[in-house]
């Protein structure tokens, strides 16, 4: 889907955000009618804060938007598969879709390691991965291969 990809790549763009302030190249978008009402990217290091991963700020600053906790209608894009925790975000904020770019081998909870979308919490969203795949996969790659060349010097 086309749309997807665009939405993808504005995902990308925060990630590199993210990546520009030393942060995991993380970033995320929730959509509602073509429109872009949410975006996050990690801040967890500059924040001080485990709870400032890109899913969670994008869903914080969508819900404001629409003045409900309740995501009806929106879909999340992000270029990481969520962790256990922002999955149940996304089960809460009751996100109809979720769209990302790679899987997350380590922390992926909705399709890695486990996938918490089918455990029954009564809330099942459609889910498509591998949206730029490849791009979301290299810039997390590069960005952990520098890190680890900062810590050998």
């Amino acid at each position: 889907m086309m749309r997807d990809e665009e939405f993808m790549r504005l995902a990308l763009q925060l990630a590199k955000q993210a990546a520009d302030e030393g942060e995991v190249p993380v970033g995320a978008v929730v959509v509602k009618n073509g429109e872009i009402i949410g975006r996050g990217y990690n801040r967890r290091e500059t924040l001080c804060s485990v709870l400032h991963h890109a899913e969670c700020a994008a869903i914080e600053e969508a819900a404001k938007h629409l003045g409900s906790w309740r995501l009806n209608d929106c879909t999340l894009y992000v270029t990481l598969e969520p962790c256990p925790m922002c999955a149940g975000a996304i089960i809460n904020a009751r996100l109809p879709r979720v769209v990302f770019g790679t899987r997350d081998e380590e922390k992926g909870a909705c399709a890695s390691r486990i996938n918490l979308f089918e455990l029954g919490f009564g809330f099942i969203p459609a889910m498509r991965e591998g949206v730029l795949k490849q791009e979301c996969a290299a810039l997390l790659q590069e960005f952990f291969t520098a890190v680890r060349g900062q810590k050998k010097e």
